[in-house]
C-alpha cells in the first residue's frame, strides 16, 4: 500500500469521525434548538422555541446555554444544575417573574448571567451566593422596585451590573458600599481592581430625603467605578422632575410637625367653617383628620403644598350643626413618625348667648385606641399591612402585632417601636385563613383592628404564578378600609367577595345592633368601590388579576418594613 492510500483512508476516516460527531451533536439537542460546539466549548441556542422547562437527557457539557423569547415564566430549584461546565446562561426576554432561591444551585463556573427583558420584581439575591464567578449581571428592563441593603454582598468579583429601566424609586449607597469590588475600590484605589461598570439610568428615581446618600454616591463615582449613564435624572416629587443628580442637593429626613394658627375655635350654627393644619416634614407626610376618634369621610378635605417641606391641610365643614361640636385632630406621618395637633370646635346656641362647649373626649386625653389597618401591598411571599394610629405620645407608643391562623387561639406577638406603621408577613400558606391584628403595646385586639384573609391555591394559570398567594379579604364590620386593589379572587377559595362580605355584615350587624349600634359605620366605601369596578366575579366569569398601581406618590412603599 502506498503513502498516498494510507493518507486517503485516514482522511476519509477523519471525515467520517467528523459527521458522526455532527450528527450525534445534532441528535443530542433539544428540539427546536441549535447545538454548537467551538473551541470554548458546546453551546446550546433557543430562540422563539416554546419550552415549559429543560430536559434531563440532553448532554451535560454545555458552556453556554441561550434561550430567549421561548415562554420561560420562572427558574426553577436547581434548573441548571447539570451543567456544571456552564460559563453563559442567556434568559433574556422571556417573561420571567419568579426566581427560585436556589436555582442558581451548581452553577460554580457560571460567569455571565443576562436576564434583560423579564417580569421581575424581586430577585432572590442570596441565590447568588452559588455562583462566586459571576463577573456579568443584565437585569435591565425588568420591574425591580427594591434594592435591599445586602443584595450585592454576595457577588464578589461581579464587575458589570445593569439595573436600569427598571422601577427603582429610593435606595441607599450602602446597597453599593457593601458590594465587594466597590469595598476594595474605595479602599486601596484605582489601581486595585479592574473597572466596574454600573447602570443605573431610566428609574423613576424619587428625589426626597430618603435618595439623599444614593444621590452623593453617584455623584462622587470615579474610576474605576464607571456609570454607564451619568445622567441619572428624577422622576419625583413634582418640583423635582426632569433634573440631573448633579444638580440637587437634598436635606436629611426630619420627622413631621404638625401646627394649626389656633386649637379653640367658637362658631355660630349654620356657619361655613375652614380648619387649617400645616403639616411640616421631610419627606412629604400622609395627612388625615380624625373627629371622635374616627376618620373623618364625610367632609371635604384639602391638600395645598405651601413649600418643598409643607403641607397646608384644610377641613371644610359646611353649614355648622350642633353634632359637629367637639374635638378634630389632624395627624401627620412619614416614615420616621407622626405627629398631630387638635382643635376644639364650639357651636354657639341659636340666641348667641353662649356656646356649646363639649368637653374633650376622654379618649383624647390619655393614649386613644384608635388603629386604622389596611393590607398595602400584596407580595411574591405574602402580605405588607400598614396603619394609622392617633395618640397622645407617638414617640413613645409601641405596637403590638398579633398574626397567626384564625383557628388558633395564641397568635403570634410581634412588637414594634415608635414611628414604624408596616409590618410584612412572609411565608404564608395556600388555602389557609388567618388574622393579623394591630393593637398598643400590651393591649388585645379590639374591633377595627384586624384583618381577616384567606390564600388562594389556584397555581394552575402562568399568568398568576407571577403572585405565589393570593389574597381573599373577609371583609366584617371591624375592618377598615382596605384598598380596592387588594381584593382578589380565586377559583379554589369560592369566596364571592362582595355578596359574601355583605351578608356577613348584614348577619353581624343584626346580631350585635341592640349592644353597639354604631359599630361598621364608614367601614365599606373602600368595599364598595371594589364592588362597582367589578373586582371581584362569580368563578363561572373568570378570574381578573388587578395589579398593583404604578403610582409612585404612596410614600408607604418606603417605610422600614421589619419581616417574620
Amino acid at each position: 500500500m502506498t503513502m498516498d492510500t494510507i493518507f486517503n483512508a485516514f482522511g476519509l476516516g477523519l471525515l467520517l469521525l467528523s459527521v458522526n460527531h455532527t450528527n450525534s451533536s445534532h441528535s443530542d439537542c433539544l428540539t427546536g434548538c441549535t447545538c454548537t460546539s467551538n473551541r470554548h466549548g458546546r453551546s446550546l441556542l433557543c430562540m422563539e422555541t416554546a419550552i415549559l422547562g429543560i430536559p434531563e437527557d440532553i448532554p451535560e457539557d454545555f458552556t453556554k446555554i441561550r434561550i430567549e423569547k421561548s415562554h420561560l415564566t420562572e427558574i426553577s430549584k436547581s434548573a441548571f444544575s447539570r451543567y456544571k461546565s456552564l460559563e453563559h446562561l442567556w434568559l433574556n426576554f422571556n417573561g420571567i417573574a419568579i426566581i427560585h432561591i436556589k436555582s442558581l444551585e451548581g452553577l460554580s463556573n457560571l460567569t455571565e448571567l443576562r436576564l434583560e427583558g423579564n417580569k421581575l420584581r424581586s430577585v432572590p439575591w442570596t441565590a447568588f451566593e452559588d455562583v462566586p464567578s459571576l463577573k456579568i449581571l443584565d437585569l435591565k428592563h425588568n420591574r425591580l422596585d427594591v434594592l435591599p441593603e445586602h443584595a450585592l454582598k454576595y457577588l464578589p468579583r461581579l464587575t458589570y451590573l445593569d439595573l436600569s429601566f427598571n422601577q427603582l424609586t429610593v435606595t441607599s449607597k450602602e446597597v453599593f458600599l457593601k458590594w465587594p469590588v466597590c469595598e476594595t475600590a474605595f479602599k486601596s484605589g484605582e489601581t486595585a481592581v479592574p473597572n466596574v461598570v454600573l447602570a443605573l439610568h431610566d428609574n423613576p428615581w424619587f428625589c426626597d430625603c430618603r435618595l439623599k446618600g444614593f444621590v452623593e454616591f453617584v455623584t462622587s463615582l470615579s474610576p474605576p467605578i464607571i456609570l454607564m449613564n451619568s445622567y441619572l435624572t428624577c422622576s419625583g416629587p413634582e418640583y423635582m422632575v426632569g433634573k440631573f443628580f448633579h444638580e440637587i442637593e437634598l436635606k436629611t429626613c426630619t420627622k413631621p410637625v404638625a401646627t394649626t394658627p389656633s386649637t379653640n375655635i367658637t362658631m355660630p350654627l349654620g356657619a361655613n367653617i375652614t380648619l387649617p393644619c400645616f403639616a411640616m416634614a421631610r419627606p412629604e407626610p400622609a395627612v388625615w383628620w380624625t373627629y371622635g376618634l374616627k376618620i373623618l369621610r364625610g367632609f371635604h378635605e384639602f391638600q395645598t403644598r405651601v413649600n418643598e417641606d409643607t403641607i397646608k391641610s384644610e377641613l371644610v365643614i359646611p353649614s355648622l350643626h350642633l353634632a359637629d361640636h367637639g374635638v378634630y385632630t389632624c395627624t401627620a406621618n412619614n416614615f420616621i413618625g407622626n405627629t398631630s395637633v387638635s382643635i376644639l370646635v364650639d357651636v354657639k346656641s341659636p340666641d348667641g348667648s353662649h356656646p356649646l362647649s363639649p368637653a374633650f373626649p376622654a379618649a383624647a386625653t390619655e393614649e386613644n385606641i384608635y388603629i386604622d389597618i389596611r393590607i398595602a401591598k400584596q407580595t411574591v411571599y405574602g402580605i405588607t399591612i400598614e396603619w394609622y394610629a392617633v395618640m397622645e405620645k407617638p414617640s413613645e407608643t409601641w405596637f403590638t402585632i398579633h398574626f397567626g391562623r384564625y383557628d388558633t387561639l395564641k397568635k403570634e406577638l410581634i412588637y414594634i417601636g415608635p414611628g414604624i406603621n408596616t409590618y410584612s408577613v412572609t411565608d404564608l400558606l395556600p388555602a389557609t385563613k388567618y388574622d393579623i391584628c394591630v393593637t398598643l403595646k400590651n393591649q388585645a385586639p379590639r374591633n377595627g383592628q384586624c384583618i381577616v384573609f384567606v390564600t388562594g391555591s389556584d397555581m394552575s394559570e402562568m399568568e398568576q404564578r407571577e403572585k405565589l398567594i393570593h389574597i381573599v379579604v373577609i371583609v366584617l364590620a371591624m375592618v377598615l378600609a382596605v384598598p380596592a386593589g387588594m381584593y382578589a379572587c380565586t377559583t379554589d377559595t369560592k369566596f364571592y367577595c362582595f355578596e359574601r362580605g355583605m351578608e356577613m355584615w348584614r348577619n353581624c350587624r343584626r346580631a350585635k345592633q341592640t349592644d353597639r349600634p354604631e359599630e361598621g359605620q364608614g367601614t365599606f366605601d373602600s368595599l364598595q368601590a371594589a364592588s362597582d369596578e367589578g373586582l371581584c366575579k362569580d368563578s363561572s366569569e373568570g378570574r381578573k388579576t388587578r395589579r398593583r398601581s404604578d403610582d409612585r406618590t404612596q410614600k408607604t412603599k418606603f417605610d422600614h418594613k421589619p419581616t417574620i
